[in-house]
């Protein structure tokens, strides 16, 4: 009778080790998906709304806040997980030099233990710079 206690205790802390991996994997990946979704979406929608007018009469380098935040709304829409509500915070646009900061906040459901959902909020924040090279 002790080793089968000993069997159901091994099958049991086997169990809930999976269940553990799949959960910080799962985290991991929601991580990892929206931080580099952050950093493309930004560097592509920085390069779409690059004011060439202006780098060509002054030879400055400025981008359009609006065409910016319009270009990062629809590549993010376009790329983004649909089993995720995201929150947006675009914090910083400077058009001159061109400098933005924005933050992706995300709220991620794991598991409901005796009636109680359990959420662990994942922020993605990301201050960048456009360099162009002469």
């Amino acid at each position: 009778m002790k080793e089968s206690y000993w069997i159901v205790f091994v099958v049991m802390l086997g169990v809930i080790t999976v269940l553990l991996i799949n959960l910080f994997q799962t985290l991991t990946n929601t991580d990892e998906h929206n931080y580099n979704l952050l950093k493309e979406t930004t560097e592509s929608a920085m390069v779409d709304a690059f004011d060439l007018a202006t780098y060509t009469s002054t030879g400055n380098i400025r981008i359009d806040r609006e065409k910016f935040v319009e270009n990062f709304i629809r590549r993010f829409a376009e790329d983004a997980s649909l089993a995720q509500k995201y929150t947006i915070e675009i914090y910083d646009v400077h058009e001159y030099p061109p400098k933005v900061s924005i933050q992706i906040k995300t709220k991620h459901t794991a598991a409901a233990l005796n009636n109680e959902i359990i959420d662990f909020n994942i922020w993605n924040r990301l201050d960048a710079i456009l360099e162009i090279p002469y």
